[in-house]
């Protein structure tokens, strides 16, 4: 007797201006048609989602399959790390960068069910390492510093809407940022205290919409890529920053590039985000998890 396979699918609707929930009954007759069912799920708020979520794993779902942006892959993956229940990403969001890791379709959802469909029929999950920081986990990268500080600030606003709000948030914290002290530790070592601009550890490439800040990260190598930019003037920060869209500003001298399986880092009044969502006020110790997750990609 075939097994039957009970697909969650988590639907962030508002992802990529509307385009999730334009797609979403195309994605799940998608899924369908490999002979699942499929159940959609969608939250009232971020944690009713991950809620929804972990009932569905509770309940003996095959896969859970989160349909939006990072920030939903991000809930979906508070209900699968360390457990053997599936993950898929349907990517319909504005950055999606996790999904461009996995080198999964990110211009066609319909095209990114059908590989997850493909593979969960044919049981061909495979691990991916997973990154968590006290009872929180993350898939792409955290950051802190200049661009934690752009994100407080651009929460703070209510206008302009989108991506607007996050580009007056840069010009606007430019004016004002000055290079932050940082107290980072690399598993057992000895910290190492550091004026920087910002600190960026991560398990996938890129965050921010394709900022490859972590070009030679790799899912599932077991260890943490950390980059460090120390303290640079505004003039040479901006001069190099555009670098960041194809990884090639790692060959600059103030960055440093790191791998370690632990990593703490200090800094006073510094908030963390990861996956493009808060994660917490530092301190944080990040661990990565050697195949935390099962990746339908």
């Amino acid at each position: 007797m075939t097994e039957t396979l009970d697909v969650a699918l988590i639907v962030n609707p508002t992802a990529g201006k509307g385009r999730a929930a334009k797609v979403v009954a195309n994605v799940a007759g998608r899924i369908r048609e490999a002979g699942a069912n499929v159940s959609i799920l969608i939250g009232r708020d971020a944690v009713d989602a991950v809620n929804l979520a972990k009932k569905a794993v509770a309940d003996g779902v095959s896969a859970v399959v989160a349909l939006g942006g990072d920030g939903m892959a991000h809930l979906a993956l508070q209900a699968v790390a360390g457990t053997t229940t599936p993950l898929g990403i349907i990517p319909a969001g504005t950055g999606n960068d996790l999904a461009n890791t996995l080198k999964l379709p990110t211009k066609d959802p319909v095209a990114a069910a059908g590989v997850l469909a493909d593979k969960l029929v044919s049981g061909g999950a495979r691990p991916m390492d997973a990154i968590r920081v006290g009872d929180k986990w993350f898939g792409c990268v955290t950051g802190c510093g200049f661009d934690s500080r752009v994100n407080d600030r651009a929460n703070r606003l209510t206008w302009p809407k989108g991506r607007m709000r996050y580009n007056l948030a840069i010009l606007a914290e430019l004016r004002v940022f000055k290079p932050l002290p940082f107290r980072i530790t690399f598993d057992d070592e000895e910290p190492w205290e550091v004026e920087a601009m910002l600190v960026a550890i991560g398990n996938a490439k890129s965050y921010g919409a394709g900022m490859m800040v972590l070009p030679d990260a790799e899912v599932d190598d077991g260890l943490l890529d950390v980059q460090v930019l120390a303290a640079v003037s505004k003039t040479e920060f901006l001069k190099t920053f555009p670098k960041v869209f194809k990884g090639a500003h790692v060959t600059h001298p103030a960055v440093t590039i790191r791998r370690a399986t632990v990593v703490t880092v200090e800094s006073p009044g510094v908030t963390a985000y990861a996956d493009g969502e808060y994660l917490a006020d530092l301190p944080i110790t990040c661990e990565c998890v050697a195949g935390a997750v099962q990746i339908l990609a």
